[in-house]
């Protein structure tokens, strides 16, 4: 790897070739389920391989779990060496408060501008034109994950709309399939919300309610056609019983469920379990409505540390995670794209190559975790909690709150 002849240029020149000294190295992240601990131990080798020592704090649950846990321990004073958030302002009161590592001298001196793709990537690491973070990889979260085992039991054709998704779902139901995965939880019930409003609707109405926090958008007959769809899709989830997203792949993976809205990282457990696509599951971007990206993903923030051995260690990872071969390595396991332009994926699977295609058309849109603060978004994600929880909360009582919460976003 180029990385490990040379790290960084100049002054901060880090040789990992036969490195001098040697950190151990605490990383933090909520990446937890088969798929995504297979595509951390991808990073935790090439970081080994430096001569540095991965620690590796894994915090059980879903990001929502472990982000308060890591904040709480750099705002008290005992932070880890480096830790994972999502691209967006999940770190930004973290930033403005000098918690978080300057990484700009890393990046112009490892050229990040220059093969960053899409540069908003790199955009949601920046700070008044400072770097904070290390973009890692691309995760789109509008997919629909089809099973193939599913649809050949009631003799239906897999999907290939949103619509003949629902049109399927009572001969589904009479199968004692459920139509709809999906976990009990607002980050999830959110995301299928957010993915509806993104592919049923134009572009432009979903950054008018999301960038712009325009309320009258949000109170709008367009948006009141989503919730009317989300409406739909709690029905088809309501025996849904379990509660992590890799359970709720879990059951398009064993056919128990014809589909499931969730990210491109479910397909690192379509992967574990030896399930191949477009024979054994399919995958729908854009809910087969429309081809577009929303760009999130994942980046690592490295807090403030006086040791200066731990400094170096983290230098040496952040260049590490731009590496060409770490992005394709980590990448094929997570099931999300790199971040980097210019890398061979020639091992990339259907799922994965339809979503690179998408993203060299430049069909892409800022994710909502770059958009909103985490205060609106668990908002948000108390409101669908609650919607999906509860039938009788009519779309209209929700798109009312849902207008609330976006008209006093910031």
């Amino acid at each position: 790897m180029n990385i490990l002849r040379t790290i960084l240029a100049g002054s901060t020149a880090l040789c990992v070739a036969g490195a001098a000294h040697a950190a151990e190295l605490e990383v933090t992240h909520w990446w937890t389920s088969g798929g995504e601990a297979a595509a951390v131990a991808e990073l935790a080798k090439a970081f080994d391989a430096t001569g540095n020592t991965w620690v590796d704090g894994a915090i059980a649950g879903s990001g929502s779990t472990a982000r308060p846990i890591m904040i709480s321990r750099i705002t008290g004073g005992d932070p880890m060496g480096a830790t994972q958030f999502n691209h967006g302002r999940q770190a930004e009161e973290l930033v403005e408060a000098g918690l978080m590592r300057d990484l700009t001298d890393i990046a112009e001196a490892n050229n990040w501008r220059a093969v960053i793709n899409p540069p908003s990537i790199l955009d949601a690491c920046t700070v008044d034109g400072k770097v904070y973070c290390a973009p890692l990889n691309i995760h789109a979260q509008q997919w629909l994950w089809l099973s193939d085992a599913a649809y050949k039991q009631v003799g239906l054709p897999v999907p290939t709309t949103w619509d003949e998704f629902v049109a399927a779902a009572p001969k589904l139901r009479e199968a004692g399939i459920v139509p709809l995965a999906m976990g009990q939880q607002g980050w999830q019930q959110n995301l299928a919300f957010t993915t509806l409003v993104l592919t049923l609707l134009p572009n432009d109405v979903y950054l008018k309610v999301y960038q712009d926090k325009d309320a009258g958008a949000a109170a709008g007959p367009e948006v009141t056609r989503v919730f009317e769809a989300a409406a739909i899709a709690r029905d088809l989830s309501k025996d849904s019983n379990v509660q992590d997203w890799n359970q709720a792949t879990n059951m398009v993976i064993t056919g128990k469920a014809g589909g499931q809205i969730m990210g491109d990282w479910a397909q690192g457990e379509f992967a574990v379990a030896n399930q191949v696509a477009g024979t054994d599951y399919h995958c729908l971007p854009g809910l087969g409505m429309k081809d577009v990206l929303l760009a999130g993903g994942d980046a690592f923030y490295f807090p403030v540390v006086e040791d200066e051995e731990t400094q170096k260690a983290q230098a040496e990872l952040a260049a590490l995670i731009l590496d060409p071969d770490v992005q394709v390595a980590f990448n094929l396991k997570k099931g999300s794209m790199p971040v980097r332009g210019d890398v061979n994926l020639d091992a990339a699977n259907e799922c994965m190559k339809k979503g690179l295609a998408i993203l060299a058309n430049g069909q892409t849109v800022p994710d909502v975790n770059i958009l909103l603060t985490s205060d609106t978004r668990t908002q948000l994600e108390d409101l669908f909690k609650e919607f999906f929880a509860d039938p009788s909360m009519t779309a209209e009582t929700a798109q009312a709150r849902f207008v609330s919460i976006i008209e006093s976003a910031d």
